[in-house]
């Protein structure tokens, strides 16, 4: 069963349909393989086995991925009827009362849910590390972090437990964790996946739900699944020419492709083994037929973003605790939460209500100097999925907030510009470090275009297919 386990998912529903494998045989497979390695790397936190075999027998039998195993991260993904914490003990055993749209449709397709992945508390960081939870550990190299805030989905796929997993992207949190498990990651267009019923947008319309995936097909085929609009929903996302699985082998054409190995805001560190990983990504690209050419957006190196979008991040985290004490009967006291939330807590606290509106107007402005680099003819920026190299277990101290959240911004410098833009960008597994451990470069483009992102991703992975050493 473990070759069966190594497919991704479109090869798992497809091992099903032929009669390789029943749907029951695949579902207790991934759950023989998550008992026999989340101990060591702590990715699950809420195992729903029993209910998930008694589900497999009334998934219908044209379900397109009946009886593919996945798990959910604990943030954002909510499911009716099981434990939800957002990497924290604040909600004290709170339950969400419906399922979310997103999940309704993964259950529609015939997805088989397990439970629930490890996550930072309430998502605000680049590592999962909760104090609730304990950390989940990088396949690769155990002392080392799996990412945030999809921490526990990435290392449960780079695993092998499940074939794909939901994930969610606010300032990087999709793209990261994939860069540091060696797996493709792709934040959609704002608006393209639906957050209701529970809520209208993520942190100001910065945070977008998707998916960590072992291959560009598996992407491609999980967002067809979840996206569209859904009624009340605040905005939709461009219309895509069709489903976004038909992109997977089209040629994408020539394309015009700018490339930066180091950010233009010179406070960002270069590291070198994140320049490498560019500089042969664009190579690659070149061999491939595409113009590729050094230069970016220059709204890139506004040293304004991090305070504007860091205040916005605050305060929506503000809102959030306000809303769980709430939900509880009971205000959430800043000791409750872990330093850096306070501390978030405490920054929000000193803003205005026109403070929030100017920092959100700014951001209106960036929004748009950013999308002129792609109005002006290039079709895909190439960056760094990840601002700092891979990173050791603590190496984000959760008392010492100076370094912690110094190393933080650093960190998402690459990412938290596209969650402001709303565009769609995709980190691909390209790269290794001289220890082996995974580094990934992210493809970005104009709003609307994931079917652009998934041709160039599918013909990267058929030019240099990714490796996926983790799967021992």
């Amino acid at each position: 069963m473990d070759d069966v386990l190594r497919l991704d998912a479109v090869g798992q529903a497809q091992a099903v349909r032929d009669g390789q494998v029943t749907a029951r045989e695949l579902v207790e497979a991934a759950i023989a393989r998550i008992e026999a390695h989340d101990g060591e790397l702590n990715a699950v936190i809420h195992r729903r086995f029993e209910r998930a075999l008694a589900e497999i027998d009334s998934i219908p039998e044209e379900a397109p991925f009946r009886g593919v195993p996945i798990l959910l991260k604990d943030l954002g993904w909510r499911e009716s009827g099981e434990p939800y914490s957002g990497g924290s003990n604040v909600r004290d055993g709170v339950e969400p009362g419906v399922d979310g749209y997103g999940v309704v449709s993964l259950r529609e397709a015939g997805f088989v849910l397990l439970g629930r992945t490890n996550t930072p508390e309430f998502g605000s960081t680049i590592t999962t590390e909760p104090v609730a939870f304990g950390p989940t550990r990088n396949p690769y190299d155990p002392a080392y972090s799996a990412g945030g805030s999809s921490g526990g989905s990435a290392a449960a796929v780079a695993a092998g437990m499940v074939a794909l997993a939901t994930a969610s992207d606010g300032g990087g949190s999709i793209r990261i964790p994939a860069s540091l498990c060696g797996l493709v990651g792709l934040k959609p267009t704002r608006g393209r996946v639906s957050l209701g019923p529970a809520m209208g947008e993520g942190w100001s319309g910065f945070s977008c739900p998707g998916f960590v995936t072992r291959t560009v097909r598996d992407t491609a085929a999980a967002l067809d699944v979840v996206s569209g609009l859904r009624p009340g929903d605040p905005y939709d996302a461009p219309a895509l020419p069709g489903p976004l699985a038909d992109e997977v082998g089209r040629e994408p054409g020539r394309l015009r492709v700018g490339f930066v190995t180091r950010h233009p805001n010179r406070s960002v560190p270069e590291v070198p083994a994140l320049a490498e990983a560019v500089t042969r990504a664009a190579a690659l690209l070149e061999a491939l037929g595409h113009d590729v050419e050094p230069g970016g957006p220059r709204a890139l190196a506004e040293p304004g973003f991090a305070q504007h979008f860091g205040a916005i991040v605050a305060d929506n985290l503000a809102a959030h605790v306000a809303s769980l004490g709430e939900l509880r009967g009971a205000p959430v006291r800043p000791e409750e939460l872990e330093p850096r939330n306070a501390a978030m807590l405490g920054a929000a606290r000193t803003h205005s209500a026109a403070d929030h509106i100017l920092a959100t107007q700014w951001i209106d402005g960036y929004r748009r100097r950013m999308a002129a680099w792609w109005s002006a003819g290039h079709d895909l920026l190439l960056m760094p999925s990840l601002g700092v190299a891979p990173f050791p277990l603590g190496w984000i101290p959760p008392e010492d907030l100076s370094v912690a959240f110094g190393r933080t911004a650093h960190a998402v410098a690459y990412t938290s510009p596209v969650n402001a833009t709303g565009q769609p960008a995709i980190s691909l597994p390209l790269h290794r470090t001289e220890a082996g451990l995974p580094v990934g470069v992210q493809l970005v483009a104009a709003a609307g275009r994931e079917d652009l992102l998934v041709r160039v991703a599918a013909q990267i992975e058929r030019a240099r297919p990714f490796e996926h050493a983790a799967l021992r």
